[in-house]
């Protein structure tokens, strides 16, 4: 257990960041994983899978901003993706 004042304090702020980190890479998987389903349904329209490909690489760079993600894991995970979408036409 912490003995220093400010090792308490950075146990609080390490359990508010985690929290927040969560919710955040929740977030981004919530927005990869709907354009994941878009792209598993047989007939799958290549405007909505672009719309959520916006949407999700938005998703994916704001997490590397907050320091979520890695940018390169990021940047492979865009362009997998994109690469997906662009295979539907």
């Amino acid at each position: 257990m912490a003995s220093h004042k400010s090792a308490e304090k950075s146990i609080r702020q390490t359990a508010r960041r985690t929290l927040v980190n969560q919710n955040r890479v929740g977030r981004i998987r919530t927005f990869v994983k709907k354009i994941e389903a878009l792209l598993a349904t047989p007939n799958a329209k290549k405007e909505e899978a672009a719309t959520a490909l916006v949407q999700a690489e938005r998703e994916l760079m704001r997490g590397v901003s907050k320091g979520v993600l890695h940018k390169n894991t990021a940047s492979r995970k865009v362009s997998r993706l994109t690469k997906r979408v662009k295979a539907l036409a």
